[in-house]
């Protein structure tokens, strides 16, 4: 039986706005394997962000936050590892679509925090050492998102495959 993971929603401030929603992450969730997050009680859509923050996990490694951000955003500085707006929908240097930053917010900042809910030392004496750090995280996103991605998954949302061909080709011209 699947875990229960319960939802709240804070009403951001002056005009930002919540990209995910708690139908997006449901979706997400029901195409993982229940043993990557089961761990997980709740996820909360804030509005405790800065210029760098887009997601948290609280100390207890159980619950996750996605911050709310503006309505106009270029979230490039955010990419790691070889990643590449392209990859997400949007063009370098540009301001994002909204349906880019809802796949980057679903498919690394989301799976990203979803790693750090990964214990890696099971008898570590404390907490800090017992779940995954920024490395792990991170590897743990970008394999999820590639695996997912890797096979259609059918949903009228474009948000959950990656951008077509043709999209991708439109923002490289």
């Amino acid at each position: 039986m699947a875990p229960q993971v319960k939802f709240s929603v804070f009403r951001p401030g002056a005009d930002r706005i919540h990209y995910v929603q708690e139908e997006d992450v449901r979706i997400l969730l029901s195409r993982l394997p229940i043993e990557v997050w089961h761990r997980l009680r709740a996820v909360h859509f804030n509005d405790q962000s800065d210029t760098r923050l887009l997601g948290y996990v609280n100390r207890g490694r159980r619950e996750i936050a996605l911050c709310a951000l503006p309505p106009r955003v270029g979230l490039t500085k955010a990419l790691r590892n070889g990643q590449r707006a392209e990859q997400f929908g949007a063009r370098r240097g540009h301001k994002w679509p909204a349906v880019a930053v809802r796949r980057f917010m679903l498919y690394h900042v989301f799976l990203h925090e979803l790693g750090h809910l990964q214990p890696v030392r099971k008898n570590a004496r404390s907490l800090r050492l017992k779940f995954a750090r920024e490395k792990l995280a991170e590897d743990f996103a970008v394999y999820w998102c590639s695996r997912l991605w890797s096979e259609p998954f059918s949903h009228p949302d474009p948000v959950h495959n990656p951008p077509p061909a043709e999209e991708i080709q439109s923002l490289l011209l």
